[in-house]
């Protein structure tokens, strides 16, 4: 589990095929700032881009690690197959602060840019997601964008997707990548675990209602007292 809040910028700097064809996936190198691997131990999850991986080698001296991301997870992120600048962190341990709100780093859908643009001193970002994923999203919600947890200012259901937009303050725009988004630009999007469980429960709740309903109508059979011969003994 993860929390949303980027502990580090790093940076892809090696990707290598893990076979000949497309079925096969890739290891990627990656560098991590000085130190931050110091508590890293090999087989650790780190989120990088808000994607969970697992940590196939360490090199503390380097600051540098390497994951091997599959086929299947290529295919559903964006931002892991080519070299560049990615948002990093370490898994939640039970002691920390949880900044942000619940994040599994399991990516949900691929968002696209729509507009990036100063607000006074802030940024708002704007970003269309794929109709599938509009009905986790409500105004005041949470969002995980490339693995940062972010406050949803509005959405707007339109024919080609839901468009949300989040307000970013200049902390977050030079601490992670968010700042070098474009419009056009594609980013993973994890919605609200709450939320994902609120829909399956409400989804599920009409044919338990029914199965509910069934018991209590059928018939229950009358209790018969055993007979008695007077005594107040039972035969």
């Amino acid at each position: 589990m993860f929390t949303g809040i980027i502990t580090g910028l790093g940076q892809i700097t090696d990707i290598r095929p893990l076979g000949a064809d497309a079925s096969h996936g890739v290891r990627l190198s990656v560098s991590a700032p000085a130190g931050y691997l110091r508590d890293a131990l090999l087989g650790d999850s780190i989120a990088i881009n808000g994607a969970c991986m697992t940590v196939t080698s360490l090199d503390e001296a380097r600051s540098a690690f390497t994951v091997d991301v599959s086929a299947e997870s290529l295919a559903r992120t964006a931002g892991l197959a080519a070299t560049g600048p990615v948002n990093l962190e370490k898994a939640l341990r039970a002691h920390d602060r949880l900044g942000g709100h619940l994040v599994s780093g399991h990516v949900d859908g691929i968002g696209a840019v729509i507009a990036f643009d100063p607000v006074g001193e802030s940024w708002r970002l704007r970003i269309r997601a794929p109709q599938a994923l509009g009905r986790f999203l409500a105004y005041k919600g949470s969002i995980t964008v490339n693995g940062v947890s972010l406050t949803v200012n509005d959405v707007a259901d339109e024919p080609a997707g839901t468009a949300f937009s989040i307000n970013l303050i200049p902390h977050t725009v030079q601490h992670t990548t968010l700042g070098t988004l474009k419009a056009g630009h594609r980013v993973n999007l994890e919605v609200d675990l709450i939320a994902r469980y609120v829909e399956r429960m409400l989804s599920a709740a009409a044919p338990v209602a029914q199965v509910a309903q069934v018991e209590l109508a059928a018939p229950v059979a009358p209790v018969v007292p055993p007979a008695s011969d007077g005594s107040g003994a039972a035969r």
